[in-house]
């Protein structure tokens, strides 16, 4: 190992560098900090650094590009995945993306330096309110989270910039730094607030709040990098206090668990940095059984660098004092052979490895064998950029589709570079045809209206699109200069000379202008060719879905934001919705059939999954189709016209009357038992047996659970054909039948709740109760600061919660948790009335024995003879297993 700091790599004056980043394909980096007048970023040859020859060569050139663009001081710079962009975030509230151009070198202005490359801002993402002090690229590129001292995460679309996808919120104080999970599943951010949040990428919902770690720790980093490990298995978080002493938190995947740590540095941790690769040391005797590993990097504010590896317990090495101030960032290079670091002092260190040192990489085959194993996941290099969720491709021949598509896309990418020269235009390898193409003009004509009071009122000239179709894909020079020229005709904007202006000028009136704006054109049909013949197609169902939030219904007012629409298939662009019913396939197409009094049909057809062949059967509605479901036996299709109709799933036969209702419906789920589920959008549930033909629920209101902001977020059926309903804060909600009243199944906004939430994270995720509960609270107290009776409160609500869903497996699991908590805590009548319950009528009085010796297909007898066994473990409740093993043994004698 070596390591190094070049003098001339440093910004003007050795201002502070706070950001540093290697290029993946390791032929650059780029730093990011103070400059002359406000931020600079400067893109460094990586040759001159690593080799000595390079640096001492004058033909070389060290400094690639310089940009002076950012107003304020750059906190962060960041290199997409692929390498094609760069990201700056600055003080002055900016997120900036950076591509490179096929301008060639160029002079810096009021310098003597020379920009070999060219490096443009794309796109200014301007949406945070405060300084932007961490960036981080999604490991398919599809999304760049970035956070500021807003208190605030933005998930930006990365192949829609500017849109913004969620806006993560719950911290309370500076967000400093964010990492992704390597498969895509979470985010990670640190805060000021000693906490580090982890949020679920499959809803943006907060999965976990690590804060006991952080208790001790006062606010004296300027960031706080954390940093994922390649395998997904550690999250390691800067800025953590064990002891009294400075340390770096490791978090566990599995469980979230906070054991483990590095430690030994004398001040507060501000980064942490993942070697990119997966790492291993062949044994020469089982080389096959090698020992896999991930390596770190740790800087902080004692100017000192610490590398570990997890499979040993000592780091592999700690360079004291390099600087002299704080370490700010740390970057690998992707062959993982040496790390880049920067300083507040205004220097970069270079720290070299070789491979006895660190190990060997694991080879892409064995990585992505790991992600299969651990993940079921694709390889990162396998996933697509068209990505819009979490989600990772598993068809084999769509796999084989994305990599044949990867591999074009490396054809087109940055070569590693070897500056000699400053590079041709023909030598930039980006490519250039997926640029908008469109020129943005000015429209000659303005709008003038006049109001009742005599005033004028001018509508502001707008910009149009004129699309260039002739240009093509890779002259965008050609385009740029037909642009200027374009724009530089003497008629294009209003003159200041005397001469007349060229701009129409429309009158109105105050009038037009209302009939003018609250007019809503209609949407022109979209007409598709079908061999040689055309047929209007108007948009599929839900393609106007906002509008229906958007309407006032007199005497309500719209309540439920979720709609569901053929659930779970989204609607595409396409005229034709289809959804999947076992081996059949239901097609909905809306007004595919246009009459001559401006009316149009809707059709419903059904047809064999695995066969194109003419629809089994088909029928027709005449009105639009909002949503549609399915059962082993019928279809249920709800139209805006507000009626329900009933079909027989094999042969098409209307199986009722058109069932109508009050309003527009919003939510549907019907069950394999023939229990349909409809909520409006005005909040009203309905409920029948189609089976039995017979209305079990009839216009039940959701408004007394809307309180506060809260929208409804789900309405669906359980196994005992039970209504069930979610809100957006974590609320669910079931109407009880029996009771005819709604019961609560869980509120995360009720202190008991957010004070034992820590227990539910035992249940899996995918039972019934555990779904609804996916929403974890924000703040957990420790459990030696609550009194026992508030787990108590907490595990009676789970079980009674267990018996609406009717879910064997969680009430198991939670009875035996409330057992367990009273062995430990009491008080014994609580516990003894369990026991009672479980064991029944004794013999004394055997002829009122109850009949129902059964919870939910779980024996009584055989429930309490366990938890008897875990008395027995109890040396303080010998006397009460004694007593109850007497009962239950006198029961069997005498049965």
């Amino acid at each position: 190992m070596i390591f190094f700091k070049p003098a001339w790599l440093n910004h003007e004056d050795n201002k502070p560098i706070f950001s540093v980043d290697v290029h993946p394909k390791g032929n650059r980096f780029a730093t990011g900090g103070q400059g002359g007048s406000g931020g600079r970023i400067v893109i460094w040859n990586i040759s001159p650094v690593i080799n000595e020859e390079a640096e001492d060569d004058p033909k070389v050139a060290k400094m690639l590009c310089q940009m002076d663009n950012h107003l304020a001081c750059v906190n962060v710079v960041r290199w997409s995945n692929n390498g094609h962009y760069l990201a700056s975030g600055s003080d002055d509230k900016l997120v900036m993306i950076w591509r490179l151009t096929s301008e060639g070198s160029s002079s810096i202005f009021g310098s003597s330096k020379v920009n070999i490359e060219t490096w443009k801002c794309v796109h200014t993402l301007n949406s945070h309110n405060g300084d932007v002090l961490d960036l981080a690229w999604a490991p398919h590129d599809g999304w760049l989270a970035s956070s500021s001292v807003d208190n605030s995460v933005i998930i930006w679309n990365a192949l829609k910039f500017p849109e913004r996808i969620a806006l993560l919120k719950n911290h309370t104080g500076m967000v400093k730094g964010v990492t992704w999970d390597p498969v895509g599943k979470y985010l990670a951010s640190q805060s000021d607030d000693k906490t580090l949040r982890i949020w679920r990428t499959s809803d943006w919902a907060q999965q976990e709040i690590v804060t006991d770690p952080f208790e001790e720790c006062s606010g004296t980093t300027h960031v706080l990098r954390c940093s994922w490990s390649p395998d997904g298995q550690y999250l390691v978080s800067a800025h953590a206090m064990n002891g009294g002493g400075p340390t770096a938190q490791i978090i566990e995947r599995e469980g979230w668990k906070q054991d483990k740590d590095f430690v030994g540095h004398r001040k507060a941790v501000t980064c942490v940095r993942f070697n990119s690769n997966i790492l291993k040391k062949p044994d020469a005797d089982s080389p096959k059984k090698a020992p896999q590993f991930c390596c770190c990097a740790i800087g902080s504010r004692d100017r000192s660098i610490s590398v570990w590896l997890t499979s040993l317990k000592r780091p592999l090495v700690v360079i004291k004092e390099l600087f002299d101030d704080s370490v700010l960032d740390i970057s690998w290079s992707q062959q993982g052979d040496f790390l880049l670091a920067c300083s507040w002092d205004g220097t970069v260190a270079c720290v070299m490895f070789k491979e006895a040192e660190m190990g060997v990489p694991l080879t892409m085959e064995e990585k992505n064998a790991l992600y299969e194993r651990v993940y079921h996941k694709s390889l990162q290099s396998s996933w697509s950029l068209n990505i819009s969720s979490s989600q990772i491709v598993e068809d084999p021949e769509l796999l084989c589709a994305i990599e044949e598509m990867n591999k074009k896309t490396e054809a087109i990418s940055v070569e590693p570079l070897e500056i000699r020269e400053p590079p041709k235009a023909q030598e930039v390898c980006y490519d250039t045809s997926r640029l908008n193409q469109n020129v943005m003009m000015t429209v000659n004509k303005q709008v003038e209206t006049r109001l009742s009071s005599g005033k004028r009122r001018i509508t502001p000239m707008l910009l149009t699109t004129i699309p260039n179709s002739t240009a093509s894909n890779d002259s965008l020079a050609a385009s740029s200069d037909s642009t200027n020229q374009y724009l530089s005709q003497p008629d294009a904007f209003s003159k200041s000379s005397p001469s007349k202006s060229q701009i129409v000028v429309e009158n109105r009136t105050e009038a037009q202008a209302q009939l003018v704006t609250t007019a809503t054109p209609q949407p022109k049909p979209v007409i598709q060719k079908v061999l040689g013949t055309q047929s209007v197609i108007s948009k599929p169902p839900g393609t106007e879905i906002n509008q229906l939030m958007c309407i006032d219904v007199p005497g309500d007012e719209p309540l439920t934001k979720c709609i569901s629409i053929l659930d779970p298939i989204k609607l595409s662009s396409a005229p034709m919705v289809t959804k999947e019913a076992g081996n059949l396939k239901i097609q909905v197409s809306n007004n595919c059939h246009k009459l001559s009094n401006n009316a149009s049909l809707s059709r419903i057809e059904v047809c064999k999954a695995s066969e194109k062949k003419e629809p089994i059967w088909e029928t027709f509605l005449g009105s639009p189709i909002r949503t549609v479901a399915s059962n082993r036996k019928c279809v249920v299709a709800c139209c805006e016209d507000l009626s329900i109709n009933i079909y027989d799933i094999k042969t098409g036969a209307r199986l009722s009357p058109a069932l109508l209702i009050d309003d527009v419906v919003s939510c549907m789920s019907l069950s394999q038992a023939g229990f349909l589920l409809v909520l409006t959008k005005t909040g009203l549930l309905y409920l029948w047996d189609l089976t039995a033909t017979k209305s079990i629920l009839n216009r039940i209101s959701v408004r007394s659970l809307l309180t506060g902001n809260s929208i409804v977020s789900g309405c669906s059926l359980t196994t005992s054909n039970q209504p069930i309903l979610t809100l957006n804060d974590g609320r669910a909600y079931s109407y009880s039948l029996e009771l005819q009243t709604w019961v609560q199944l869980f509120n995360p906004l009720d202190p008991v709740c957010r004070a034992a939430a820590s227990m539910v994270r035992k249940v899996p995720a995918n039972l019934p109760l555990a779904s609804l509960q996916q929403v974890m609270p924000s703040y957990r107290p420790t459990a030696t600061t609550l009194p026992s009776g508030v787990a108590l409160s907490f595990l009676e609500s789970q079980i009674a919660a267990t018996n609406v869903l009717k879910s064997p497996t969680e009430y198991r699991h939670w009875l035996f948790a409330q057992v367990h908590h009273l062995l430990d805590k009491g008080p014994e009548c609580r516990l003894k009335q369990i026991l009672d319950d479980l064991l029944g009528p004794t013999h004394r009085n055997v002829k009122k024995m109850r009949l129902d010796s059964d919870i939910m297909g779980l024996s009584r007898r055989k429930l309490l003879t366990e938890i008897l066994g875990v008395i027995k473990t109890k040396l303080p409740w010998q006397r009460l297993y004694k007593e109850y093993s007497e009962q239950l043994k006198d029961i069997r004698d005498f049965n």
